[in-house]
């Protein structure tokens, strides 16, 4: 049963673990760092220019932000890392939060990492492919603001990463994306619904119809 992106609502923000909604049905969570795109491309994957707040100000998203799909599938926004202005004692919250997250969510069911196709695989980002690989977590790399290079650029630069990313096997992969030109998406959203699809032994009770906040 296909996926209803185009349906996503806000659902719920949690700054501490305690604060999550029930962790059942099935999650993809979204991370990367401040400046990467995350919330441009969130907006795109769902075809809603404001879902996810975009802003020129890095580290703009400091909570975990929710988005129902439908009653039992979810989009996760995590708060951004990296060139965020916050103070060290939230830097640090975000990141044992993200760890444990990462770790402990039954739910979830992949993460996809935005990286700068320009500065891809920064230290953060590979404690973040680590961290997921480390829990059994596939890693779905997006290379955002890929009409900032050439073709050519853009494709070594994809090749590069993917080379990187083969010391981790099937759990991390990549591709080329650009939210202003919507370079793919079609990729991106087709991943997407094999991981928020029903496991084998799974009830496939989907729902078409949004959960209401």
């Amino acid at each position: 049963m296909s996926v209803p992106f185009r349906q996503a609502r806000f659902l719920t923000s949690a700054f501490k673990l305690s604060d999550l909604p029930p962790d059942s049905g099935a999650e993809v969570a979204f991370a990367g760092r401040s400046n990467a795109g995350k919330s441009s491309a969130i907006n795109a994957i769902t075809d809603q220019g404001g879902l996810a707040r975009a802003s020129k100000t890095p580290g703009r998203t400091q909570l975990i932000n929710f988005f129902a799909l439908d009653e039992v599938r979810r989009l996760v926004d995590l708060p951004g890392y990296g060139y965020a202005k916050v103070p060290l004692a939230m830097r640090e919250h975000w990141q044992t939060t993200l760890g444990e997250f990462l770790a402990s969510r039954h739910a979830l069911r992949g993460l996809v990492l935005m990286m700068d196709v320009r500065h891809p695989l920064k230290d953060f980002d590979v404690q973040m492919i680590d961290w997921c690989v480390a829990s059994n977590l596939p890693v779905h790399c997006l290379l955002t603001k890929a009409d900032k290079l050439s073709r050519n650029q853009a494709s070594a630069a994809l090749l590069t990463v993917r080379q990187s990313l083969k010391r981790y096997g099937d759990l991390a992969s990549a591709q080329l994306f650009s939210a202003t030109q919507g370079t793919g998406l079609d990729e991106a959203r087709a991943l997407l619904s094999r991981w928020l699809a029903p496991r084998e032994g799974e009830s496939p009770e989907i729902s078409d119809t949004p959960t209401t906040p």
